[in-house]
């Protein structure tokens, strides 16, 4: 990320989501706050801190989250119950909030974020979710980060312990393409494709909302020239910038709805088929433990079980029943086993020259 990113300019750059009445509903403010925590706080936590604006961030964006995740993982809990796992915290500094910071660290998550901190009779403090749970996944996903980061902070004897994958990233552009889509303006990038010699330069786009999938962010959106929906990996975008035009998002597009029946970020016009599969006793229960998509159904036979999607056939689709191996097997629809078995035989033809070679 570009070290002018300060978290005061992060943070003003991302506030223009909240300021949409679209954005407004349960689950995408908590989707928006969760996406506003996790670039200011790893922002910062990037960038050196150099000045006290940046440091006085940094302690409220902590404690804001601190605050959120602790009532998100642990419901309904007392003033002394926070108090206590206050005081368990590296935040604290051993001694309960008081009262008065208390009220106002809530009245700024209310009226920043649109997150209500609700208390009952029994004067237990919650948060009311209603029953919109549609970036519930994202949101917990993004919390569980900075509660790795914060357990590594308190406990510097894991810090070695704890092992993740070097994925790419989307620090750079992230930012910019969140701020586009909260005031729908168009952006012009230049991308490096996989499938392209050359980078393809000014790129006319108006981004409508972004998808992370197996660890990389995509944005999704209409692509001006071409004038359809096209999907851009960020870690291969090269330059990007605010073009301060506007476009109008189409009212019929949900992005809750657009992958729903999709593996992956490959787009398909066509309609969703029902796929069946065969699944081995053993692989059945990886299925059952996770699911391959929310519209999974089992049967459940003597020595296997059938698993049923109601799904659009793409590239992404068919890599993801080829990485189980033996242990799963295309029952319909016959597009799909035809294209399953193209990829076995191209690999097998491959193998089999391989071997000749070696001969």
């Amino acid at each position: 990320m570009n070290k002018s990113y300060t978290a005061i300019s992060v943070l003003k750059k991302l506030l223009l989501l909240f300021s949409l009445k679209k954005f407004c509903r349960r689950g995408a403010t908590f989707f928006f706050f969760a996406t506003y925590i996790f670039f200011c706080y790893f922002c910062i936590e990037l960038a050196p801190a150099a000045s006290l604006d940046q440091n006085m961030a940094r302690d409220l964006i902590s404690r804001y989250v601190w605050i959120v995740d602790t009532l998100n993982r642990y419901g309904r809990l007392t003033r002394e119950d926070i108090d206590r796992l206050w005081m368990r915290s590296h935040l604290s500094d051993g001694n309960p909030i008081p009262p008065r910071t208390f009220y106002h660290y809530r009245r700024a998550i209310e009226e920043n974020f649109h997150i209500d901190i609700l208390c009952n009779r029994n004067g237990e403090y919650y948060i009311d979710l209603g029953e919109d749970d549609s970036n519930r996944v994202l949101t917990n996903w993004l919390l569980d980060s900075y509660a790795v980061n914060s357990a590594m902070k308190e406990s510097h004897a894991a810090s070695g312990r704890v092992l993740v994958e070097d994925v790419p990233s989307a620090r750079e552009f992230l930012p910019t393409v969140l701020e586009a889509i909260g005031s729908s303006e168009k952006i012009v990038f230049t991308y490096a494709g996989f499938n392209r010699s050359r980078a393809e330069c000014d790129i006319l786009f108006h981004p409508y909302f972004v998808k992370r999938y197996k660890q990389r962010w995509y944005m999704v959106g209409l692509r001006e020239k071409t004038a359809d929906i096209r999907t851009y990996a960020l870690d291969r975008v090269k330059e990007m910038r605010l073009m301060s035009k506007n476009f109008t998002m189409p009212e019929d597009l949900d992005p809750s709805q657009f992958f729903d029946n999709i593996i992956g970020i490959t787009l398909s016009k066509a309609p969703p088929r029902i796929v069946k599969i065969r699944a081995t006793p053993q692989q059945a229960k990886y299925f059952r433990a996770l699911p391959l998509h929310h519209s999974q159904q089992e049967e459940i036979h003597d020595s296997y079980s059938i698993f049923t999607y109601r799904l659009k056939l793409n590239y992404e689709l068919v890599h993801e029943l080829l990485g189980y191996g033996a242990g799963v097997t295309v029952l319909a629809p016959k597009e799909l086993q035809v294209m399953v078995t193209d990829e076995l035989r191209q690999s097998m033809r491959q193998y089999e020259e391989l071997l000749a070679e070696t001969i």
